[in-house]
């Protein structure tokens, strides 16, 4: 067996950080050129290998995709867990959260994930195989609000609503505020739509916000 990443018959570790090294490439090339304007070739060319290795790993461009989305998502969650972490009460939590989803990135090492998650709606909606990786997706973005609202009402800051229902329309919220500001929105800015969030959270779960200061600035906390 050949240890030469170049082919489908590389050992396992070296196979391994090969799809890896493509899968950043194919983020990298869908964030700066969109979803519809990536081609195989485009991916191979950024990895350093050729169309038909990559084909041969992820036989589709959907799946392609997918896995891009994924390293993205995964990214988003371990910033956000490390940030989080340093929040002790809950509210100042669930304003990460939607502060991370509304305004704009201040790490410049992750990528625009709201442009991603629009090539992967649009997608998901003729691809059975792509649709069920975004419920997945959104599975796990419900299960993060509900556990930060579980944690909210153990320590008193919140009152009692269902953290499940709660969640569900949180993030239904955000999501349709997010496609606003990915397509630059004349009325529903970054700072629009983070006051909008907040002030149904806060209204919803009982706990005292008011809208004031940098947006961003509770961001970088």
């Amino acid at each position: 067996m050949t240890d030469d990443p170049a082919t489908p018959t590389a050992a396992p570790a070296t196979a391994d950080k090969r799809r890896d090294e493509m899968i950043r490439a194919a983020l990298d090339v869908i964030v700066e050129r969109g979803y519809p304007d990536t081609r195989i070739a485009d991916v191979a060319e950024r990895a350093g290998t050729s169309p038909a290795l990559v084909i041969y790993y992820f036989t589709t461009k959907d799946n392609l995709l997918t896995e891009a989305v994924r390293l993205a998502e995964d990214n988003w969650y371990d910033n956000g867990a490390a940030r989080m972490e340093a929040i002790e009460e809950a509210a100042g939590r669930l304003e990460w959260i939607v502060a991370a989803t509304c305004l704009p990135q201040a790490d410049e090492e992750l990528p625009e994930p709201w442009a991603l998650w629009l090539d992967l709606w649009a997608q998901a909606v003729r691809h059975p195989e792509v649709a069920e990786v975004r419920k997945d997706f959104d599975a796990r973005w419900r299960s993060t609000i509900a556990e930060v609202v579980d944690r909210g009402q153990r320590s008193g800051e919140f009152g009692p609503v269902d953290p499940t229902e709660f969640a569900v329309t949180l993030s239904a919220l955000l999501d349709g505020l997010a496609v606003q500001i990915a397509l630059d929105d004349p009325v529903v800015s970054p700072e629009v739509a983070f006051t909008c969030a907040m002030t149904y959270a806060s209204e919803k779960l009982g706990f005292p916000w008011k809208a004031s200061g940098d947006a961003r600035a509770r961001k970088r906390r």
